[in-house]
Parts: structure tokens; sequence; C-alpha cells
């Protein structure tokens, strides 16, 4: 999930690439197998936002595919709302691509890239924000459908498609989509249609409650099969109107999604960066964790609070930080541990690991250097004696000023069973291949125009 804005932006121009192989079409028309698959060719792709300059001001996703050697780096797709058949036009206070998620929205073999724009105005409807699904096919990704926002997310001011999630939550084989808009979160059940078409639309809200909801992640929590939404947001409550940061578990149902239980992250909470989410099983137990990063806590030091998954759905907590016994570092005002999270099987094992990124760690006197921590998966769940540092250094000389880890993605995608790490620093990306212990520097692979936060 993507929960705010990312400042990191390099000017520099794009260059559109072409992929030059056509994959065989799917068998059939069945949901594609995986939901970053955008040409059906049986290998996960990378999306990630692109450049907002130059040719693309109003912002551009970069899509690199997947292949039988893993990442063609060499022929990287571009896509703003210049590109053919995508609505809009891109305008120089758009945010096009800020907030990305995918999944085979209309059930044809191709997964689909849902792209979010919060900064879009629409007609006299300023910052109303846009969300536009980009069409999977056998040539990879084109064309595109505009969501129609409901409620309060159709005004100005809503920033609707500030944070997007998919998942199954109905369990009837059609993808859902979660849109955060008007400061609410909207579910569009699924089936989709090229011609704008979805199932029934409803909104997610603790009505009377003060809930303001700003961030969304999906997963299986609860055993049940179905995917479980988990929203984060501020909740005002009190004489005194106080806002507290609060996690609010859905659990996934044949009707939608049900309310469950909340979790109370910062009890005094004064804005700042917020909190993301990811959900995975950790401990192998069959059911999902969630792993809720914190990078403001403590004056900015961070921390990663992991909501144990159980038959019930969440319960009980344990807290990661920098002072957890052997993680390397030591947690200062500002580190920012927990910018981003992301999880997945770096190893093969079975279990799920946790990247966690630190992107304004002062690494030997080398300001907001930053760095990533890979938390390993066993008995137990996710421990600091499981722990490994990966410094900025495995992208190039030590440096000041990279922000490396402001983003992370694990996700295999070179189909041998082991999660591949991606990483976003100021002005480029790197991605390294997971092995039988962590993920490694060698055989390192640069990503393309890099400029923001790579799709959930």
């Amino acid at each position: 999930m993507r929960t705010r804005t990312r400042a990191l932006l390099v000017a520099a121009t794009l260059t559109t690439g072409l992929v030059t192989a056509l994959p065989a079409a799917p068998a059939s028309a069945a949901v594609a197998k995986q939901y970053d698959d955008f040409n059906g060719d049986g290998h996960r792709d990378l999306a990630y936002l692109g450049y907002n300059q130059g040719d693309h001001r109003g912002g551009a996703v970069t899509v690199v595919y997947g292949g039988t050697n893993g990442l063609d780096t060499s022929h990287p797709q571009v896509i703003d709302q210049d590109s053919a058949g995508v609505p809009g036009t891109g305008e120089e206070d758009d945010m096009f691509g800020e907030s990305l998620t995918s999944a085979d929205l209309n059930k044809d073999g191709y997964a689909d890239l849902v792209v979010g724009n919060q900064t879009e105005h629409v007609g006299s409807a300023q910052y109303r924000g846009s969300v536009t699904i980009v069409w999977g096919s056998r040539s990879g990704l084109s064309g595109g459908t505009n969501l129609a926002p409901k409620g309060s997310a159709g005004g100005s001011q809503a920033h609707f498609g500030s944070d997007l999630a998919t998942g199954d939550f109905t369990g009837d084989g059609s993808p859902d989509l979660a849109v955060i808009g008007g400061g609410e979160a909207w579910l569009y059940r699924g089936p989709f249609t090229k011609a704008g078409g979805t199932g029934t639309v409803s909104k997610i809200d603790k009505e009377g409650a003060g809930w303001y909801s700003y961030g969304l992640a999906a997963g299986k929590v609860n055993g049940d099969g179905k995917a479980d939404l988990v929203v984060l947001g501020d909740q005002f409550t009190g004489t005194n109107n106080t806002p507290a940061m609060r996690a609010w578990f859905l659990k996934g149902a044949s009707s939608g999604l049900t309310s469950g239980a909340s979790k109370t992250l910062e009890s005094a909470w004064h804005g700042g960066l917020g909190a993301n989410a990811v959900i995975a099983d950790f401990d192998k137990d069959g059911y999902g964790d969630i792993a809720i990063g914190q990078p403001d806590k403590d004056k900015g030091k961070g921390a990663v609070t992991v909501w144990r998954g159980t038959s019930a759905g969440p319960s009980g907590s344990t807290t990661l930080t920098q002072a957890t016994t052997g993680v390397s570092g030591s947690p200062e005002t500002d580190d920012n541990f927990g910018y981003d999270v992301s999880a997945a099987d770096t190893n093969g094992d079975g279990y799920a690991d946790l990247a966690v990124g630190v992107p304004h760690e002062d690494v030997d006197g080398k300001q907001d250097q930053g760095g990533v921590h890979v938390f390993r998966g066993g008995s137990g769940g996710l421990t600091g004696t499981r722990s490994t540092w990966i410094p900025q250094t495995v992208a190039g000389p030590a440096d000041s000023d990279t922000a490396f880890g402001y983003s992370v993605r694990l996700r295999d995608l070179t189909g041998d069973g082991k999660a591949d790490l991606a990483i976003a620093l100021s002005g480029g990306g790197v991605l390294l291949r997971g092995t039988g212990t962590t993920p490694t520097a060698s055989g390192a692979v640069t990503l393309p125009d890099v400029g923001g936060a790579f799709q959930d």
C-alpha cells in the first residue's frame, strides 16, 4: 500500500520502450494466475512510479516485463495520461501513478494495472482525484478505463485514488477493488468491464465515530480463503477531539466486508507520514499476520507492529524496532524505520519474510543514506535474531541523501521460488535476487526510470 506523497523524484526525460516479443495467449479466460502478470506469459512483471518531469509532467508509470531470464530491463514501457487509449491528459500538478495495485479485474487471463492520481482536477472539482484501470493483454498493458467515484469521493479535495488494494473479498472468484477517496474507503465489487461496469459499490466507514481513512492493505488473515482488508486511519475522539492512529480489520464475506477488531497504534496522533501495512504469514500457521510500519513512532525513530493473525482475526501483537535484540544499528530520531514494508518468502522455506525500509538512516556520517532490514520468518514469527541489514552500497558508492529503502517490494520475479527484493532510492532503483539465505547483491539488476514507489 502507498499512503503518502514521495518527494523523491528526480528530473529526467523518459523514452517509452516497447515489448518486442508477444507471449502466447492464456489457454482460457480464467483469472490470471499471477495478479501482476500483465501479458499472460506466466512471468511476474514489475510496475512503479516513473519520473514526472520532461515529457511526463503529470506523472508516469514504468513497467518492466518479466521473462524466462528475469526482468527485461532493456525494454521498459512507460504509461501516462497521454498514452494512447488512457483517459485524461497529463497536467503539471497531477500525480498519475502515485498509488498502484493490480489484479485481473475483467477475468480475461491478463492482470490489469490500477493507477491512482489523487490530485487530478475533474471539471470544477479541484483535486478530486482519479483511478484508471490500464488493461492487460497479450502484448502487455494498453488502453484504460476510469473508475467512477461515489458519494463524497466525487467532490473537490476528495483525493480519490490516494490508496488502492485488490483482493477477492467476497470469495466469488472475481477480484474486487478497495479505494480511498473523500477520507473514506470504498469497495468496488468485481467483475469489471472495459466499458466502466463494476459490481455493486459500498462505503466502508465507522459511521458517526469520527473515523478518517487514508491507507489500505489486503490479504488473507483468518484462513477462510477470502481476502480480508485492513484500513488505516485517524479516529477523532474525546472532548478535545484528539486523533488516534488506528488500524481496522474487516473480514471478507460473501456480502462484502464485515467489521472486525481495531487496534490503536498512536493514542495521540498529530500528523506526519502515517502508517503503511502488509499482510503475510510469518510463522506459517495458516493465518496472515499484519505488519504495520509506523515511521513517525517515537520522534521518527520508527517501529513495525506485527498484529498476529488467528482464525478469529488479528489478536495480540509484537513490535520491532532498531532496538530489538539482533537488529543492526540503533534507533535515532528521524530514521523512519518502517517507512515502507513488503513481505514474501525470500529464501524458499515456506515462511514469509519482511522487508523494512529505513531511508533516513545516517551511516558513517552520511546523512539520510538509508538501508533496508530483512526479517526472516520462522517458528514463532519475526525476530531480530533472524534479521539482515542491506546497506545502500549494494546500489553504488556510499553517499548522503540517497534515501535507500523509501520503497521496497518483495516478489518472485525470476520464478525460482524465492522472492526478489526491489529497492528504490533517490534517482534510481535496484533488484536483489532471492537466495537460500537472504537477498544478495551478487548479480544485482539496475531498474530503469524509477521515480517513486513500487506497486503493491
